[in-house]
C-alpha cells in the first residue's frame, strides 16, 4: 500500500492536479478575502452593479474565447510532440481573436448605450470590456493542451493576486466601483502577456494565414456554441436577473451565486487535468481512456455532495461572514443552491471528461443549448416574480435537466460500467485507437 501511495504521488496527473489547486486556491480565496471588504464599501446596490456588468462581460469573454479552451486544447495535446504544428494552432487562435475582440468591442458600445444604468456609468463599461479582452485572450489553454498545470499556475497566481493588492489599496469608496472590474483586467492582463511571451518560447511564430484563421473558427465553432449555452444559465444570470429587477436584488443572488461557484471551483483542477488526459487517450486506448473516466465520476460527485452538504448547513454563518448582515436575503439563495455543486460535479464528469473527448460534441451541444433555452425561458418568469429565490430556482432546474440528460445518453450510447440501455443502438464505424476518437464521424449515436 505505501508503494503504491509513492507511485501515485509520483504520477504527472498528481502533479498537474496539485498545480491547479494551487490555481483553485487563488482564484477562490482571493475572492472570499476580497468580497467581505467590497460588501462593506459598495453595499448591496453597488455590489450588484459591479455583478450586473460582469455579467455581461463575461458573455464577451465567451465570445473572445470563441471555445478555444476546448477545442485548441485539445489539438494541442493531440500534437504536443510537434512545435510547427502547435505554432499553427495558436497562430489561428489568435488570429480569430483580434477578430473577435474587434466585433465584442462594438456590440459592447451598442448594448451599453441602450441599458440606461450602464450609460450612467460608462468607466465601469470599459473596465469590464478590458476585463473581456484580456480574459478572453488568456492562452492558459495553450499551455494546458501541453500539460504545463505548473506554469499555469504560476500566471494565474501572479496575477490574480496583483489584482486582489490593488482593491484594497484603490478602493474606499461606492464611486470606486468600477476599479472592481478594472482590477480584474489587471490581472487578467498579467496573465495573458506573461502566457503569450512563455509560449511563444516553445513553439515557432507562424504568420497569420487564412487557411489557419478558418481551421480555427471551425474547430471552435461547436466548442464556442456549448460555451454560449451554457453562459445562458451560467454566467449570464446576474445580467438577466438586472433586466428584470433592481440591483439590490442582484447583489442578493450574485453574492449567494459566486460562494457556491466557488465552492465547485475546489473541484476544477480534477475536471481540466482529466480533459486534457482524455484527449491525450481517447486517440490511443478507448480502454484506458475509459478507465480513466469511471474514476473521473467516482471522484467529482463525491467532491460535489460533500461541498453541497456543507454549503446547505453553514449557509447562514457563510452569508454572515463573507457578505455582512445585509446580505441576509442570500441564505437562501445559497441553500437553494446547496445542490448545485453536486449536479455540476456529475454533469462535468459525463459531459467534458467523457462525452466530448469521445467525439460526442453534437449531444453535449444540442444539451447545452436547450439548457441555455430553458433557463432563459424560465427567467422571465421566475426571475420577474420570484427576484433572487426565482433565479435560483432557475439555476438548479437547468443544471438538473442537463445532468439527467447526459446520465441518459451515456447509459444508453457509451456506458462506463458496461451497463448499457436496451432500447438503445449505438454505430461505431471501427475506431482505430491511432485515430482521434473525437472527429465527428467516428460516432454516430441514435437515440
Amino acid at each position: 500500500m505505501k508503494e503504491r501511495l509513492l507511485r501515485l504521488s509520483r504520477h504527472k496527473l498528481v502533479h498537474d492536479a496539485l498545480a491547479l489547486y494551487g490555481v483553485q486556491l487563488c482564484r477562490k480565496a482571493l475572492p472570499l478575502i476580497v468580497i467581505p471588504y467590497l460588501t462593506a464599501i459598495l453595499h448591496p446596490a453597488g455590489w450588484g452593479l459591479v455583478a450586473f456588468m460582469q455579467s455581461l462581460a463575461e458573455f464577451l469573454v465567451i465570445a473572445i474565447e470563441f471555445g478555444f479552451s476546448f477545442s485548441g486544447t485539445r489539438e494541442v495535446a493531440r500534437y504536443q510532440d510537434n512545435p510547427q504544428k502547435c505554432g499553427e494552432v495558436m497562430s489561428g487562435v489568435l488570429s480569430a481573436q483580434a477578430i473577435l475582440v474587434v466585433g465584442c468591442t462594438i456590440c459592447a458600445a451598442f448594448i451599453a448605450s441602450r441599458i440606461p444604468i450602464l450609460r450612467a456609468n460608462p468607466l465601469l463599461v470599459i473596465a469590464g470590456l478590458c476585463y473581456a479582452i484580456f480574459q478572453g485572450i488568456a492562452p492558459l489553454w495553450f499551455l494546458q493542451g501541453l500539460e504545463q498545470m505548473k506554469l499555469c499556475a504560476v500566471l494565474e497566481i501572479v496575477g490574480k493576486v496583483a489584482g486582489c493588492i490593488c482593491i484594497f489599496v484603490f478602493i474606499h469608496t461606492p464611486e470606486d466601483s468600477w476599479k472592481v472590474l478594472g482590477f480584474q483586467a489587471l490581472a487578467a492582463a498579467i496573465t495573458s502577456l506573461l502566457g503569450l511571451a512563455l509560449s511563444f518560447r516553445s513553439i515557432p511564430r507562424v504568420r497569420p494565414r487564412f487557411h489557419l484563421l478558418r481551421l480555427a473558427f471551425v474547430q471552435g465553432w461547436p466548442m464556442f456554441l456549448l460555451r454560449s449555452g451554457e453562459s445562458l444559465y451560467s454566467v449570464g444570470n446576474s445580467f438577466i436577473l438586472g433586466l428584470f429587477v433592481s440591483t439590490t436584488y442582484v447583489g442578493y443572488f450574485a453574492g449567494a451565486d459566486k460562494i457556491a461557484r466557488a465552492a465547485f471551483g475546489l473541484l476544477i483542477p480534477i475536471r481540466d487535468v482529466l480533459y486534457a488526459r482524455m484527449s491525450h487517450l481517447a486517440s490511443r486506448s478507448i480502454e484506458k481512456a475509459e478507465r480513466l473516466a469511471r474514476h473521473g465520476v467516482v471522484f467529482m460527485a463525491a467532491g460535489g455532495l460533500a461541498l453541497g452538504a456543507v454549503q446547505w448547513i453553514f449557509a447562514p454563518y457563510i452569508v454572515r461572514v463573507l457578505m455582512g448582515p445585509a446580505f441576509a436575503p442570500s441564505v437562501v439563495v445559497l441553500r437553494i443552491e446547496a445542490a448545485y455543486p453536486v449536479l455540476v460535479a456529475i454533469a462535468c464528469s459525463l459531459g467534458t471528461q467523457w462525452l466530448v473527448p469521445l467525439g460526442y460534441d453534437r449531444m453535449v451541444l444540442r444539451t447545452t443549448l436547450t439548457a441555455g433555452f430553458l433557463n432563459t425561458v424560465l427567467a422571465t418568469f421566475l426571475a420577474r416574480h420570484f427576484a433572487h429565490t426565482g433565479m435560483a430556482w432557475d439555476v438548479i432546474i437547468t443544471e438538473a435537466f442537463v445532468c439527467i440528460t447526459f446520465l441518459i445518453v451515456v447509459w444508453r450510447n457509451c456506458p462506463l460500467w458496461g451497463v448499457r440501455g436496451g432500447s438503445a443502438e449505438r454505430e461505431v464505424n471501427h475506431v482505430d485507437h491511432h485515430v482521434p476518437a473525437s472527429l465527428s464521424g467516428n460516432i454516430k449515436i441514435q437515440l
